[in-house]
């Protein structure tokens, strides 16, 4: 057993799924507790720290999207949202509004402890290779993405449109420049946050950023194509000066 296992808060109105999932969590070896709505979520969150929570979208009361988007903004953990089997609005929804991966019920406990440990791993790799989302900016041949804002400024200073789910897609771009980066590995990296889960999902993607960053888009060289390979981006990139006002750079 982990001496220091993950403590994942459930916040699941059925009470007998609340149960199952409890059962399941422990004997995959996660602490768990389970709530029901989210004025019991609110009284974990004064006093513990849970490191990942599963979310309910129909709760009583404040539903799990409005739930979900309080909690992105005070950043507290990552998120999956347990979605009925045809609210595709609700998932798409819920990943625009930031939570990390959903899951479709009715499901199974072997695919939902994949999930969330692959959450985790993303949560902990982030957590030590990169400085807080509010406090970083990555900077390109002249462009800047701000990703608190969700901003991308051209060379010349304007401000360019993103949708969240080019956003996302130039994130992974900047986090893992000059990597070949096949589009499997893309759709895993988003977190298929705004995009759908195909290969030419992102090939609609990476056209629509070219044509914002390129200088000429029918011939990238920014985000170059690599044959069976998948994508590269190609520029240096840098993190620019933190709030703190002290610099952390990319390797």
């Amino acid at each position: 057993m982990d001496d220091n296992p993950a403590y994942i808060l459930i916040v699941e109105d059925d009470r007998q799924i609340a149960t199952l999932l409890e059962t399941s969590l422990g004997r995959a070896g996660f602490r768990t507790k389970a709530v029901h709505d989210g004025r019991a979520m609110d009284r974990v969150f004064d006093t513990e720290n849970p490191d990942l929570m599963l979310l309910d979208v129909m709760l009583p009361g404040e539903d799990g999207l409005s739930i979900a988007r309080r909690m992105f903004a005070r950043r507290r953990c990552p998120i999956i949202m347990l979605t009925a089997m045809n609210d595709e609005t609700d998932r798409v929804v819920g990943l625009e509004l930031g939570a990390d991966d959903y899951i479709a019920k009715p499901f199974s406990s072997r695919e939902l402890i994949a999930r969330i440990r692959a959450v985790l791993r993303r949560a902990d790799h982030g957590s030590t290779s990169a400085p807080p989302e509010e406090m970083r900016s990555y900077r390109f041949a002249g462009w800047q993405l701000t990703t608190v804002s969700r901003q991308l400024t051209s060379p010349n200073g304007e401000k360019v449109e993103l949708t969240s789910a080019e956003f996302y897609l130039l994130t992974v771009f900047c986090e893992r420049s000059r990597e070949i980066l096949s589009r499997p590995q893309l759709l895993r990296l988003t977190h298929n946050r705004g995009v759908a889960s195909d290969d030419r999902s992102i090939d609609t993607l990476v056209s629509r950023i070219r044509r914002k960053i390129e200088p000429d888009p029918a011939q990238p060289q920014l985000l170059r194509t690599v044959r069976l390979g998948g994508y590269q981006f190609t520029p240096t990139v840098e993190v620019v000066p933190n709030a703190d006002g002290q610099d952390h750079l990319s390797a």
